[in-house]
């Protein structure tokens, strides 16, 4: 059995599992149940000891273990376009530079606030089938400089197809890069620093392609150890690490807890690249959006707590027409945005204000 199976099959998946780890009341265990047959569950042991057990609000919690609002029916079932920028199962082009690939529906935990519920556990028809027909998207189309493989979480795939994606888009000479897209160095590290397979892997293509991993850390309580040695693998694998975080609700909207995470991160050789806004999704938009007035105030407040490093990061909504950053509040009460990836060519860069409720999440 591999390195990788072994740790999957430890995966807890269901409430019984669940009650050895942190104390359930009845109607948390009925709710899990109820939420889990739309929503899959599942949560590395490794994970589920980071909880405080004595805390029902504790932030990795509410990360791993389904929540009340799960099933509220409100949100969106793609946030951002998806299904309109797909020119190949599997592969959407929305940004001239960019391929991303959806390569599989599977993570070794399903994140609660994922965008992505509408697949990812549940579905395949929107992952990709052929590698080698991507690959010739791209190599057609020398605009695009870098693929993104995601999902899903790109590492959760098996050591041969991730051979398999590099060998195909290594020969592609107009790419810069490769990204992977994963939260496994957060969530079940071990399967990067016990993978010899997969570590000799990366540093032989590495050899051929810049790789860049994007992880995927949203709280300090994340930042452990074994995390810390999963990034100092990838690292000494000649890999480039940067993190995407999500403004959370009862997770890390706190300026203090922000800062802190962003400012541990460059202290164990991750670079802060994004603080996304929650996106609506549906099972998502009632649980953990923050307003965009109260989160650029938080993410503002946070900024004057780090180091220049650590405030090297983009907050962005990944909307229908782009990744809009969120550039902060003016005088008059209006909220200043501004194009950081568009769609389309007339958005490129576009600065523009909008007024906003107080209650108001998403443009």
């Amino acid at each position: 059995m591999s390195v990788l199976s072994r740790l999957l099959s430890e995966c807890v998946t269901d409430v019984d599992q669940l009650r050895k780890y942190v104390p359930l009341r009845p109607d948390d265990e009925k709710q899990i149940r109820e939420i889990s047959e739309r929503y899959p569950f599942c949560v590395p042991p490794y994970y589920l000891g980071l909880i405080d057990p004595e805390n029902p609000e504790d932030p990795i919690r509410k990360i791993c273990i389904p929540g009340t609002q799960e099933l509220s029916g409100t949100g969106m079932h793609d946030t951002s376009g998806e299904s309109e920028n797909t020119v190949i199962r599997g592969m959407q082009h929305k940004y001239p530079q960019t391929a991303l690939i959806l390569t599989t529906n599977r993570c070794s935990m399903y994140c609660r606030f994922c965008f992505r519920k509408r697949m990812v556990g549940y579905s395949e028809h929107e992952t990709a089938e052929h590698v080698h027909e991507l690959a010739e998207y791209v190599a057609k189309h020398p605009q695009i400089n870098n693929v993104l493989l995601s999902g899903g979480d790109a590492l959760v795939n098996s050591d041969a197809k991730i051979r398999m994606y590099l060998e195909a888009f290594s020969r592609i000479p107009t790419l810069d890069f490769i990204r992977f897209g994963t939260r496994t160095p957060v969530v079940l590290p071990m399967r990067i620093y016990e993978d010899e397979e997969l570590l000799d892997l990366l540093k032989e293509y590495n050899r051929k392609k810049q790789i860049l991993i994007v992880t995927h850390f949203n709280h300090p309580n994340e930042i452990t150890p074994q995390a810390k040695r999963a990034t100092d693998a990838l690292a000494s694998c000649g890999c480039i690490i940067r993190n995407q975080t999500v403004l959370l609700k009862g997770v890390n909207d706190d300026p203090k807890t922000l800062a802190a995470l962003l400012n541990r991160l460059v202290s164990v050789g991750v670079i802060p690249y994004y603080v996304f806004q929650c996106r609506p999704a549906r099972g998502v938009l009632d649980e953990f959006q923050i307003p965009l007035c109260q989160g650029s105030s938080i993410v503002e407040e946070a900024r004057s707590m780090m180091n220049g490093q650590a405030k090297s990061f983009h907050y962005c909504l990944s909307h229908v027409t782009g990744k809009i950053e969120i550039l902060g509040k003016l005088e008059d009460g209006r909220m200043l945005f501004k194009y950081h990836q568009a769609k389309h060519p007339e958005d490129n860069s576009r600065i523009f204000t909008r007024m906003l409720t107080p209650d108001q999440c998403w443009l």
